[in-house]
């Protein structure tokens, strides 16, 4: 996938209504609704996902987080909570992308990858035909409790470039994003757009000054 100069910024972990009109208020041009995880921060009831997704643009992306493995479970979840792009927090066997697809017709689908080695690379270039888009994050799904998100640490940006450079869809550039380093991660990376959660909260909150920088940064990397 060719560079992109001016990526996009996913803000994660909503919270509230409100929360997620600062986010797109700020420049987001998507937000992140988190449902049931193993473990990480920002999870909140159904009823909350569907209620804030009820209030957004058609424009702005609204992405589930899931961490079900069970393609018929994704499908009832997302007629349930009317987002318009799934992403898919843990590995999926390939068959299971078909039935999404089947079941979720004008429904984005984006696949984490959990960037651990050079076998994230191998990976990604594997799933890449069948979404829409990729997200490298820095979980691990092989601990005793699985890390599908929201670690708040970096992982090593040559594999996420190597991956940029391999596969042929979008890729979104999350793991310990804050204003200080994602100006670098840009540059390094130049993916299609870039994830944070904590990196602009203040104790689990929104916080507008570090939104304001965090966005500034994102601008003078381009």
């Amino acid at each position: 996938m060719q560079p992109t100069l001016n990526p996009r910024v996913k803000i994660c972990c909503m919270g509230s209504v409100a929360e997620a009109w600062l986010a797109i208020g700020s420049g987001a041009a998507a937000v992140g609704l988190v449902s049931a995880m193993p473990s990480g921060p920002g999870v909140i009831a159904e009823d909350l996902i569907a209620e804030i997704a009820a209030t957004l643009p058609p424009a702005i992306g609204s992405f589930l987080l899931t961490c079900k493995t069970d393609p018929h479970a994704i499908i009832d979840q997302q007629k349930r909570l009317r987002v318009n792009t799934i992403q898919i927090c843990d590995r999926l066997q390939l068959l299971c992308y078909e039935i999404l697809r089947a079941g979720l017709p004008g429904v984005s689908l984006v696949q984490v990858i959990h960037v651990t080695g050079l076998e994230s690379v191998e990976e990604a270039v594997a799933i890449a035909p069948f979404v829409d888009a990729v997200l490298l994050d820095s979980g691990n799904q092989s601990l005793p409790v699985k890390e599908l998100g929201g670690t708040g640490r970096t992982h090593d940006w040559n594999l996420s470039l190597q991956i940029r450079e391999a596969i042929d869809v979008p890729l979104f550039l999350a793991g310990g994003l804050k204003a200080e380093n994602v100006a670098e991660a840009i540059r390094q990376v130049r993916p299609f757009g870039v994830d944070v959660c904590s990196g602009v909260r203040t104790d689990g909150k929104l916080d507008e000054e570090k939104l304001r920088a965090f966005f500034a940064a994102v601008g003078a990397a381009g």
